[in-house]
């Protein structure tokens, strides 16, 4: 039954995310909001929903370590997992924002987090509140930059067509996202918890990888399909500001409802030391040898990191 939970689970945190995606962004058109700004905010927002809703019910919960691993694992999987399979596919050109603005950004925030869990063993809501304003100020400086621009890059991929969805249709899927999410955090958290106890292992080792990856579907199978189709839909810009939001809003959201208690040592000693490896190691990729390309073998080098990862975190 744990594997069904599971799989229900998933399916219905990607389809919740799907109709929340889109209420969000219907709602937005009909607040009058720019493309940039929907692009921005409120679709990062929305596509960051699995994560929080997982997090926040595993922490209500008693489960912590859920909602840790969760996140890191989300991170690592798509730097190791998405953008390394993507790459793979079709050689990603990296701008210079990457390593002047979103990097540095994401590796102030890792530290950030390995500094809070280092300190006191848990995300405190203070904390939380500090995570909640460095994401504020990141999006105004992300918005402020992007005006600046001659064509946003984040007019790509909105459905012009959301702008006609009417009041009553967008209410609908606003409710059926909600529900869809909050009943696969239950249906996901509960087959987790109840997997690991079968299997003997730690509830923090299926966060970090089953679930992890779980939450990742929907980027993961964007990414392919973009770089299947040749667009330039999906960059490593994106997959960071993932990364960021799922530091910054998802674990900041959630230690202010509920403080997160890290209660295995391995999120420290393990978890996070391969999240700051594999957000470090993204700069001598974008360099060496070829500058400003992540080519296939680049992205090889990315996935088979990822696959010593997963088989490292079974082992322990």
């Amino acid at each position: 039954m744990s594997i069904l939970y599971l799989f229900l689970g998933f399916l219905f945190l990607v389809v919740g995310g799907e109709f929340l995606v889109r209420s969000s962004v219907g709602l937005s058109y009909k607040l009058k909001l720019s493309k940039m700004v929907i692009g921005l905010t409120v679709v990062s927002f929305a596509t960051s929903a699995p994560e929080l809703i997982v997090s926040l019910k595993a922490a209500l919960d008693g489960f912590s370590d859920i909602s840790l691993g969760n996140v890191i694992g989300s991170n690592i999987a798509n730097i190791g997992l998405v953008l390394g399979i993507t790459a793979i596919i079709s050689p990603l050109a990296i701008d210079k924002d990457f390593y002047k603005f979103n990097w540095p950004v994401m590796m102030v925030m890792s530290i950030l987090l390995y500094c809070f869990l280092l300190t006191n063993d848990s995300i405190s809501r203070l904390e939380g509140i500090t995570f909640i304003v460095a994401l504020v100020l990141y999006i105004i400086v992300l918005i402020t930059r992007a005006k600046k621009k001659a064509s946003p890059l984040t007019d790509d991929g909105l459905d012009d067509g959301l702008a006609k969805t009417s009041n009553f249709k967008i209410a609908i899927w606003l409710i059926l996202g909600g529900a869809a999410l909050w009943g696969g955090s239950e249906l996901l958290v509960t087959g987790a918890v109840d997997l690991a106890s079968m299997l003997g292992i730690s509830e923090r080792v299926i966060a970090v990888t089953m679930i992890a990856v779980g939450t990742s579907v929907p980027e993961l199978a964007a990414s392919v399909i973009a770089a299947l189709k040749k667009e330039k839909a999906i960059s490593l810009g994106n997959l960071i500001g993932s990364n960021i939001f799922n530091i910054a809003s998802v674990l900041g959201i959630t230690s202010v409802i509920q403080p997160i208690a890290m209660k295995s040592q391995e999120v420290l000693t393990n978890d996070m030391l391969w999240l700051l490896g594999f957000a470090f190691i993204l700069i001598p990729l974008a360099f060496i040898p070829k500058t400003f390309i992540l080519g296939r073998y680049k992205g090889l080098i990315l996935f088979v990191g990822y696959c010593i990862f997963i088989s490292l975190a079974f082992i322990d």
